[in-house]
């Protein structure tokens, strides 16, 4: 069963799809410590369970835990008790972890498909929104409600920004302080709230909110992250004269995200009952869920290797808040920011359920479903040169090696050397990556 009556992948975006190489670079600081507790952690995992059904489950549990502290502040001003801001904690490290396992599923199971990578992209997207929502609440952000527009919208913006290099280069690259580092500062931040109290950011050294202290460092990184990103983006790409993986421009990303970005920027400063001031988490989330499906709409042109379209059905929530506007809000601004979340959240899940309905009729697969027990790994028979050489020089090994144990179908999983830059773009099609992707 589709959700839409005709098909949203034509044929050669499916085949380009099929053929996609997944490739990816990291020198991350926080990746080589937690490698250990990820592979840790897999090894516990049971082989029947599938990848994309480990991603899910994570972001379930983030979404839910921040949803409990939303609705203890859903103005951001309002103090959360501190154990919501305990669980939010909680909930944040457990999609960490297993967002970091997914991908090492999928390879110890031999499942790994380019559904994968999308499937743990569009989760990204979603969980981005949610996790600098929930930070901007657990430090009372509220009182500060242009600092926490800004905050959210600098998050959703470098998730983008990453996919649109990826779009343009063929690559996607973690930095040294990149998504791991910023999750981990965000444990941390619930952490505080949790022991001192939400009052503790509202402590004054200088006669500067504790508060601002963090927001000045996210400037800081934002600036950073967004400079490494355009100077690949202005680079060239990887296309025919320096275009996109597409062939198109490498600025054409940018459209779609800006009908976006700047409709959220007017519709909150134009809004007569002061919308976004009095329902911060709600007009987040609302244009949070259109942002996100924007992403996954470009991670889709990249790994299809196809143009992205500039307009997109999930306008129509923001489109409704600008013409009620428009007409001097015949309609409350309030029921109307509703309609758009509601909207928008329900074309996202629609959109990515038939991309992955789509996919999974092509690769014949199912999407939270492997086969048990795991295929057997496929190795080549032809020797190497090296191995004719060795063999021919000790019939001894040779015969060891003819009774030795075929290799297991279940790849051991191991955690690379730390300080080490880890780079995917030698392994196997299956899309390996450094940190996760499958």
């Amino acid at each position: 069963m589709y959700f839409y009556k005709n098909k949203l992948l034509q044929a050669g975006q499916l085949k380009k799809l099929g053929e996609h190489k997944y490739s990816c670079t990291s020198v991350s600081l926080l990746d080589p410590i937690l490698q250990p507790w990820w592979c840790w952690l897999v090894a516990r995992v049971p082989l029947w369970l599938a990848p994309n059904l480990i991603t899910i489950v994570g972001l379930a549990v983030n979404i839910l835990t921040t949803l409990i502290l939303i609705y203890y502040s859903p103005n951001g001003r309002s103090e959360p008790p501190r154990w919501a801001s305990a669980l939010c904690a909680l909930g944040l490290f457990v999609y960490q972890s297993l967002d970091a396992i997914d991908g090492k599923q999928a390879r110890r199971t031999n499942s790994s498909t380019p559904l994968g990578e999308l499937f743990d992209h569009g989760c990204d997207s979603i969980s981005t929104v949610f996790v600098a929502l929930s930070a901007c609440i657990s430090v009372q952000l509220g009182f500060y409600p242009r600092w926490m527009f800004f905050q959210c919208f600098c998050a959703m913006t470098l998730f983008y920004c990453a996919h649109w290099q990826t779009y343009v280069s063929g690559t996607l690259r973690f930095g040294r302080i990149d998504v791991t580092e910023a999750q981990c500062t965000i444990i941390g931040i619930h952490l505080i709230s949790a022991v001192f109290g939400p009052g503790i950011w509202m402590t004054k050294i200088g006669g500067v909110d504790v508060k601002i202290l963090p927001l000045y460092f996210a400037v800081f990184v934002f600036g950073l992250l967004a400079f490494q990103n355009a100077s690949v983006i202005f680079t060239g790409g990887v296309g025919k004269n320096g275009s996109t993986v597409a062939g198109t421009s490498v600025l054409s990303p940018i459209i779609p995200f800006l009908f976006v970005v700047v409709p959220a920027y007017v519709i909150s400063q134009k809004s007569p009952d002061h919308i976004y001031e009095n329902h911060p988490a709600l007009y987040i989330m609302a244009f949070g869920m259109i942002t996100a499906k924007v992403t996954n709409r470009l991670v889709v042109a990249h790994m299809t290797k196809s143009e992205m379209e500039y307009l997109d059905w999930g306008l129509i929530g923001p489109l409704c808040l600008f013409l009620n506007q428009y007409f001097n809000c015949f309609l409350s601004e309030y029921w109307v920011l509703w309609f758009a979340m509601i909207w928008c959240t329900v074309d996202l899940i629609r959109y990515c359920g038939q991309v992955c309905l789509e996919i999974c009729a092509y690769l014949k697969i199912e999407l939270f479903r492997i086969p048990y027990p795991p295929k057997p790994l496929m190795t080549s028979q032809a020797p190497s040169e090296k191995d004719n050489n060795n063999s021919a020089g000790s019939s001894n090994s040779s015969s060891r090696a003819s009774k030795s144990p075929p290799e297991s179908p279940v790849r051991n999983l191991t955690a690379p050397p730390f300080g080490t830059a880890r780079s995917s773009s030698e392994s196997s099609g299956s899309g390996a990556s450094p940190r996760k992707g499958h």
